[in-house]
């Protein structure tokens, strides 16, 4: 096992939440702090060789949890109040609100942030989801990094603080994102937005859950979606589990296990069996065609690289216009870990790109 010599950290709601493993493992028992060794011992993965060099110095701040931590209905709630206190503060030009909206039929009500709106000139919108394995994070912890891309595009965005796993299934956050989209498209003059350039977008789980509300809209065919921008998305419950990955492959930040507890809280089963909950992964569902334009954009050494290549290749099969970014010794959540790397401006320049694309927004030269 490699040991990397820094504080824990966990990728939620697009930010890195340091301290959030490491105040919890250390309760449990777990090595304040862990020691470099100089080498790999021989037979093992030298990890950080296999890293991007712009991406070494985050990575170093990323050390690999113990092989018996994993996370547990009974430590959510200290991991929540740990990740949900390291956030940044939203940018003081572009504006943004908190607002309530009506839920599905039978849910709650839920709360969305809007960023950017303006009743001017009908502009682009996306409808966003926040990651965190579908069991932590908030809309609200990504409303910083919201309003950097709302100010490069100039769009109209909402995100949509859905309901957390284990809590509620699968079911619930799905409709919870529906009910963001129909509020965002029904109230498209209010918020300058265009209902004809409308995508969805989330990182993480929260690219599980934009696939997962594309194929919904799709069948239910009551929302035309202009793009899905889905970046390092988590879109099989096979991976880690069922499926194996290489060795070097899923090691920093997001592991096999950490992906198993997140998919179990979130279809209610175990993961990776022969059959899953229909509808409830992207992945399994058979029938892609028909789908909006796709940016997928995953790291090499990311626990999705495998399942994310696949998604793509199936969509491109189905005939849906697809392009894919895979950046070299990148890590899972390495855009927010080394935002300042040129790799990941990069990255970042790619996703805009693809946006600005199928919004019909002329290309920046």
């Amino acid at each position: 096992m490699v040991t990397l010599n820094r504080r824990h950290l966990i990728k939620t709601g697009g930010a890195l939440a340091l301290g959030a493993i490491y105040s919890v493992g250390s309760r449990m028992g777990a090595a304040a702090e862990p020691v470099l060794p100089p080498a790999p011992p021989p037979g093992e993965i030298d990890l950080l060789a296999r890293v991007h060099p712009e991406l070494r110095a985050a990575a170093a701040r990323v050390p690999q949890m113990p092989d018996s931590f994993s996370f547990s209905d009974a430590i959510l709630p200290m991991v929540r109040t740990s990740a949900a206190s390291r956030t940044r503060p939203p940018l003081p030009d572009v504006p943004y609100v908190e607002r309530r909206i009506a839920g599905s039929k039978g849910a709650p009500d839920l709360t969305v942030y809007v960023i950017n709106a303006r009743r001017d000139t009908p502009r682009p919108a996306i409808l966003h989801m926040h990651g965190g394995g579908f069991f932590i994070g908030s809309a609200k912890g990504e409303v910083p990094s919201l309003q950097e891309i709302a100010r490069a595009l100039d769009c109209v965005i909402v995100t949509v603080d859905y309901r957390l796993a284990p809590e509620t299934r699968w079911q619930g956050s799905l409709e919870d994102n529906y009910a963001g989209l129909k509020w965002l498209t029904a109230n498209a003059a209010e918020l300058g937005a265009d209902r004809s350039r409308v995508a969805v977008m989330g990182g993480s789980a929260g690219g599980g859950h934009a696939a997962l509300l594309a194929i919904a809209a799709r069948d239910r065919g009551e929302i035309a979606l202009a793009a899905q921008v889905l970046l390092y998305p988590m879109l099989d419950d096979r991976t880690g589990t069922t499926r194996k990955v290489s060795d070097h492959i899923g090691r920093l930040v997001w592991r096999r296990q950490d992906n198993a507890y997140g998919w179990r809280s979130f279809l209610g089963q175990d993961p990776g069996g022969l059959t899953s909950a229909a509808g409830a992964v992207p992945a399994r569902v058979e029938n892609l065609s028909g789908l909006p334009q796709t940016f997928i954009g995953v790291g090499a050494i990311d626990l999705f690289v495998d399942e994310d290549l696949n998604y793509a290749r199936r969509l491109a099969d189905a005939g849906v216009p697809t392009e894919v970014h895979v950046v070299p010794g990148a890590f899972h959540g390495f855009d927010d870990a080394a935002p300042d790397a040129s790799i990941t401006k990069q990255f970042t320049a790619a996703k805009l790109t693809a946006l600005r694309r199928a919004f019909g927004i002329p290309a920046i030269v």
